[in-house]
């Protein structure tokens, strides 16, 4: 193990940056999802709210493994098979699509809970100031609902995070894609995976304790 850390230890920790970079980018990208649909579930509109509801059922619905074969695969091949499009993903841009996508119905989910859990009463105060529904929402809403999201949303990034190591399969060179590599090299598969798993969850516990203490200020706040 020792050997492993020290010829192959830079290489790994690149490797984590990878996995946290584009769990990063799957948030970011996901919680703008996140956020439409969300709007989109809570809004008195039966086409918005179904469309929300159709998205999150499917996505929901459908292992990521897969997911990430039809967007890393299945795309282009459909592109080209209708348009005659020569156009690709680099792994990356497929892995970031796939998390968004993925992450977004989830997003969803703790938005349309979030706002749902703020006394409607806060709505209706402002309407009666003269404010509009979206600026009312945005204004008034939104601000309290995020501060009861803000741990779940720290627990999707722990989710998203672990996700990632599913699009090995696609080649992104994240942490499980490099240990593969290891593998084949060293023929250390205990080793290898060992350490993995410690650097996958030094990060997750990291990550488990920003969560905590936000719940704590946040609870802090409200007393």
């Amino acid at each position: 193990m020792v050997q492993i850390l020290s010829m192959y230890g830079p290489m790994l920790l690149a490797a984590m940056g990878q996995t946290l970079l584009l769990a990063l980018c799957g948030l970011i990208f996901g919680s703008v999802l996140g956020i439409i649909f969300g709007l989109s579930s809570v809004v008195d509109n039966k086409i918005s709210k179904t469309i929300a509801a159709i998205y999150v059922h499917i996505i929901r619905g459908v292992p990521m493994i897969v997911l990430a074969f039809f967007v890393f695969y299945g795309v282009p091949y459909g592109l080209k098979t209708i348009f005659g499009s020569k156009f690709t993903f680099t792994a990356l841009q497929a892995g970031t699509v796939c998390l968004a996508v993925n992450c977004g119905a989830y997003m969803s989910e703790i938005i349309r809970a979030g706002i749902q859990a703020i006394d409607p009463g806060q709505m209706e105060a402002a309407r009666s100031l003269g404010l509009s529904y979206w600026r009312s929402m945005f204004r008034v809403v939104l601000p309290q609902a995020i501060k009861n999201m803000i741990p779940s949303i720290v627990n999707q990034f722990i989710i998203t995070l672990k996700d990632t190591s599913i699009l090995s399969v696609i080649g992104f060179p994240e942490l499980v894609n490099k240990a593969q590599n290891v593998i084949a090299i060293t023929f250390k598969s205990f080793q290898t995976w060992s350490i993995v798993a410690v650097m996958y969850l030094v990060v997750i516990l990291i990550l488990q304790q920003v969560a905590n203490m936000l719940e704590r200020r946040l609870n802090r706040g409200r007393k």
